[in-house]
């Protein structure tokens, strides 16, 4: 039964994962900074991955990838950590990770219109339907209905705003657009070749990425204040293990052994996931409106790729 749903298994488990990073970069991030914490989380998880397959492979690096994998794996890494990351992390200095978590659940109907548009894969009006839910459900949580008075009217109006911050949810919508993109170039950029092996050529990549945006900004003093951390390298380590480190490797596992719309609404539950430990580990007020946006996201996503 297990070995049968292998790759549902693997998703489940990244959503798992996901959400401890989640909560834990969340902290480091209001504490170091997005830029600070992407550089040295992705340089744990090279000298990790590093370690790892000299042991298990023989090789450091993955010497035995051909010109198409590095490319495209590069590339998806370049999108993924460098694009998709710094954003991801930039809103968790404006929102919590809660919400953008939520934003992020539309990675998965958004990876499968970037299908359809660069693979030519197919998208049906149930599919239409169910992005139309998701994008309900996270509309429901992240917008509210403020009263107003009508000065030339002398009555109140209802306004539609944001119930967080703007630029925050900007953010989280950059950092998905930048993961869904890094997915689909991952799935074609893999192939058949070692899941392991893969994630490490992105990680490089990734590492490389920010290493020369650091470098042009000037920030490595903020690089070095945050190693200094104590607080902020304990949340860095935790995230860094289970994100770049079993986060991805475990994404890309459960990518290979089922479909990539399979996996993407499996690991799209953190939106749930995570609302029991922001309530009980960050003391998160959580409105009942919350809740419900979020299962209706959730529900949008799963009829996605009924």
């Amino acid at each position: 039964m297990l070995t049968s749903h292998l790759g549902e298994f693997i998703a489940l488990l990244t959503a798992v994962f996901w959400t401890i990073t989640s909560l834990a970069f969340q902290q480091a991030t209001r504490r170091a900074g997005s830029i600070s914490v992407n550089v040295i989380r992705l340089m744990i998880a090279l000298v990790i991955y590093a370690v790892i397959s000299s042991f298990s492979r023989g090789m450091f690096l993955p010497f035995d990838a051909t010109s198409h994998q590095w490319i495209w794996m590069s590339v998806s890494g370049i999108v993924g950590f460098v694009f998709g990351d710094y954003f991801l992390l930039k809103s968790y200095e404006f929102i919590s990770a809660r919400i953008t978590m939520l934003i992020m659940s539309l990675s998965a109907p958004l990876a499968s219109f970037i299908s359809w548009l660069v693979l030519g894969e197919t998208m049906n009006a149930l599919s239409l339907l169910a992005m139309f839910i998701t994008i309900f459900g996270i509309t429901l949580v992240i917008t509210e209905k403020k009263m107003a008075s009508e000065e030339n009217l002398g009555k109140k109006s209802g306004k539609i705003q944001f119930s967080f911050s703007t630029k925050g949810l900007i953010f989280a919508f950059l950092g998905t657009i930048g993961q869904a993109t890094g997915l689909v170039l991952s799935k074609y950029g893999m192939r058949d070749y070692n899941v392991f092996a893969a994630t490490q050529i992105r990680i490089i990549a990734g590492t490389i990425g920010f290493v020369i945006l650091v470098t042009s900004i000037k920030r490595w003093s903020k690089v070095k204040q945050a190693v200094t951390d104590s607080k902020s390298m304990k949340f860095i380590m935790i995230g860094s293990i289970f994100g770049p480190f079993l986060g991805v490797y475990a994404s890309l596992l459960a990518i290979k052994y089922t479909t990539i719309g399979i996996a993407s609404t499996i690991m799209a539950i953190i939106p749930v996931l995570i609302i029991p430990p922001a309530i009980l580990l960050y003391k998160e007020k959580v409105t009942v409106k919350e809740v419900i946006g979020a299962f209706i996201a959730l529900s949008g996503i799963v009829l996605f790729f009924i």
